[in-house]
């Protein structure tokens, strides 16, 4: 997996998030940072980005984490948000960046789900900040991790 492939993967499987201009910029196995900048295609009427572009960008963040802590397994496991929470803390203009590093807390659920079989949740946070360093908008994914046994 690199930030080239998962940004080809938006483009076929999540064409809304990659229309709106959702990119992945950079990930490890305990931090991923994704990009959106503020246009036309994905303003709100008060001239800046529309909550839901912001909350596209945020589940990426947390997605890749999962996605890349699934593929090291080498097991299958199903992924699926139940729950999500959003804060906002100023208007969001120019290129925001969402970062979650939040990798820790997710190998310690992923070696449960995988000892057990059992489905387990992780709640993981994409904090958006401008091009100045501030941030803009907090949002919160529980995600659900369940090994699929054939």
């Amino acid at each position: 997996m690199t930030p080239s492939k998962l940004n080809t993967f938006t483009l076929f499987k999540l064409p809304s998030a990659w229309i709106s201009g959702v990119r992945v910029e950079s990930f490890d196995a305990n931090k991923a940072v994704t990009r959106v900048k503020h246009r036309w295609i994905n303003q709100n009427p008060f001239n800046s980005m529309f909550w839901a572009v912001q909350g596209m960008a945020a589940e990426l963040a947390t997605g890749v984490l999962v996605m890349s802590k699934i593929r090291a397994a080498g097991k299958p496991v199903s992924m699926l948000v139940l729950n999500n929470k959003a804060t906002f803390s100023k208007k969001a203009t120019g290129t925001i960046r969402f970062t979650c590093d939040d990798g820790e807390k997710l190998d310690a659920i992923m070696t449960r789900v995988l000892e057990t079989g059992e489905g387990h949740t992780c709640w993981m946070r994409a904090v958006g900040k401008d091009e100045a360093g501030d941030v803009v908008s907090v949002f919160e994914f529980e995600w659900t991790l369940r090994r699929k046994d054939r």
